[in-house]
């Protein structure tokens, strides 16, 4: 997968952001038992770079479904407050 993002942002400001956002996806991507390398290229020609080998035991985070979430959130919110849960 190859994903490209360009900016609006000055050449100072990808520097700061650069790190940041390679320290958010690593952190997303750590999560998952893939072998993956993110590399971000600024326009002033600063690399930054983070790659995992992945680990095939680590099991995967339970599937997270929208709708189920959902309708438990909105059967709380709809009880009394003074209920019991049951």
């Amino acid at each position: 997968m190859d994903i490209r993002f360009v900016s609006s942002l000055t050449p100072e400001d990808e520097n700061l952001f650069a790190p940041a956002l390679l320290k958010a996806i690593g952190a997303l991507l750590d999560q998952m038992p893939i072998a993956y390398t993110v590399r971000i290229e600024t326009t002033g020609s600063q690399v930054f770079q983070h790659s995992s080998a992945g680990d095939a035991e680590q099991p995967r985070p339970a599937a997270f479904d929208i709708f189920t979430t959902t309708a438990r959130s909105a059967a709380m919110l709809a009880r009394p407050s003074g209920s019991a849960r049951g």
